[in-house]
């Protein structure tokens, strides 16, 4: 798994991964925060890497207290698909 880093000056998650900078951007709003962007490059793809920064981004969400709106598709099947870890969280 990547290591996932938080740049909230930036709004997204990053992970430095094969062929450059894999990351999840994010507006937040009023006790929410919306996901609204997946990118991995091509050389990572089907490793994971999009996981580990949604994941991320839910356990931060989750601390912050902040609801989440799945606004980027990745993020919407991944929610779906994890329904039992990120159900308490989805607006």
């Amino acid at each position: 798994m990547p290591d996932v880093r938080h740049e909230p000056a930036a709004h997204r998650f990053v992970a430095e991964v094969e062929g450059g900078v894999a990351q999840l951007e994010y507006q937040q709003r009023e006790g929410a925060v919306a996901f609204v962007h997946t990118f991995v490059p091509e050389e990572a793809r089907g490793q994971g890497v999009g996981e580990a920064l949604v994941k991320a981004g839910l356990d931060w969400a989750r601390g912050e207290d902040l609801g989440v709106i799945p606004a980027c598709p990745f993020v919407q099947a991944y929610v779906e698909e994890h329904a039992d870890e990120a159900a308490d969280l989805i607006q």
